[in-house]
Parts: C-alpha cells; sequence; structure tokens
C-alpha cells in the first residue's frame, strides 16, 4: 500500500495515483505529510516519497530521505493493518480493483474534515499554506515528476480543498476523466455519504495505531 500558470501541467499529473497508478496506499498526500511530524524537511519527504524509487539517500539532505523512508514504513505498515482490510472489503463490491484508491481519497478527506481532531494543528489553512512554502523553497530538490504538478497543487490548495464534499468530487472528477474512466464520482461521493460513519471508525483506528508507530520509527531515526 502504500494515510490532485506557465508552469501549469495537464490535471492528470495533480494527484498521485494519476502519477504512479500501480501504488496501492490508503493513505495520500495530507496524511503523510501530518505523519512525518514537525520537521519541514520530514514532511517534504513524506510527500515525496512516491516517486523517489530504490536508495537515493545520497541525492537528498539527511532529514529529507528520513522522510521518505518513514513514508515507505507508513505504507507498509498500513497495509497489513485490519483497518483496512476491513475497509477494502467494504468497498470491493463497489469499486473493485479501484478500492484501494477510492479508500486512499476517503481518508484524506476525513482527515482533513477532522483536522484539529486527529492532529496538534488547529488550522489546515494555515498548515497547508506552510507546507506550500516550504515546497516551493525546496523546489531544486524535488524529483521531476515532482515539479511538473507542484504549481498547479499548490494554487488550486488541494489538501485544503479536500476537507469538503465538493473538493473531493473534484479530485475524483479529474481520475475518472484522465486516468480511470470506469470510476465515477457521483457514485464515490454517495457511497461515502451512506457508509461515512463506519469508514471514518475504521480511519480512527488505523491513524491511533498510526501515530503510535510514527513516534517510535521517528525516534528510532535519530539513533
Amino acid at each position: 500500500m502504500k494515510v490532485f500558470f506557465p508552469l501549469r501541467p495537464s490535471p492528470l499529473r495533480q494527484n498521485n495515483y494519476l502519477c504512479n497508478p500501480k501504488k496501492n496506499t490508503t493513505l495520500n498526500y495530507l496524511a503523510h505529510i501530518t505523519l512525518s511530524g514537525t520537521n519541514k524537511q520530514m514532511q517534504l519527504g513524506g510527500f515525496i516519497a512516491d516517486f523517489v524509487k530504490g536508495n537515493k539517500k545520497a541525492h537528498y539532505p539527511a532529514n529529507v530521505w528520513r522522510g521518505i523512508v518513514l513514508h515507505r514504513k507508513i505504507d507498509e505498515f498500513t497495509d497489513n493493518h485490519p483497518a483496512v482490510r476491513e475497509a477494502i472489503n467494504l468497498l470491493r463490491p463497489s469499486f473493485g480493483r479501484y478500492s484501494a484508491i477510492v479508500l486512499d481519497m476517503y481518508f484524506d478527506h476525513i482527515l482533513a474534515k477532522n483536522f484539529s481532531k486527529y492532529t496538534e494543528h488547529k488550522s489546515l489553512w494555515l498548515f497547508s499554506m506552510r507546507f506550500s512554502i516550504n515546497a516551493l523553497r525546496s523546489y531544486a530538490i524535488l524529483p521531476e515528476r515532482v515539479k511538473g504538478f507542484i504549481f498547479h497543487f499548490i494554487f488550486t490548495n488541494r489538501l485544503y480543498k479536500y476537507r469538503k464534499t465538493n473538493g473531493l468530487y473534484e479530485s475524483l472528477k479529474i481520475m475518472s476523466i484522465y486516468k480511470v474512466q470506469t470510476l465515477e464520482p457521483e457514485q464515490c461521493i454517495a457511497f461515502l455519504e451512506l457508509h461515512e460513519a463506519k469508514i471514518k471508525a475504521l480511519f480512527e483506528d488505523l491513524y491511533k495505531d498510526l501515530e503510535v508507530f510514527v513516534a517510535k520509527e521517528i525516534m528510532l531515526s535519530k539513533a
């Protein structure tokens, strides 16, 4: 598994599933950035990790690499979590092989919608703005594929938009047009509205365990 100007790219490139459709993550950008802690470079590493293959430790500052490694460990942990398996089973009859993709987007929506509840941050807008500034300042070290969508990602404020159902719908619509033509955004939203209480409960089961896991991994990475 791996918790969408002048440089404006095609919308196809603004969501990491569309850039990397083979990944099976159920955590998307917001969750990975948040779980990376307060270190700005680790947050950046958590954001770009899906676009960094193999051991590229020498290519990045130490804390960015720590964030990349943490992202990979989070993905492995999430892959094997019972709440995720239960959630996938809930979605599979409706979304088939795209269940993990849809669940990923549901989880980021739930996190964004309840950001101050699940994190120590009081404002998602402020958190997203600070991360955006950090990403732009770090533009030189971003992977080329990230450089291709980062401006659109920031100027459309994707992290913040996920808190609203219409923001989630926009990302689903882009995906259905450019990559997964069989995905129906209206069906995804209707399914979430019908099962949101259950999906939210499963997210909370996962997230509380992730917080414990991540805290230990961050401490170990400092050693």
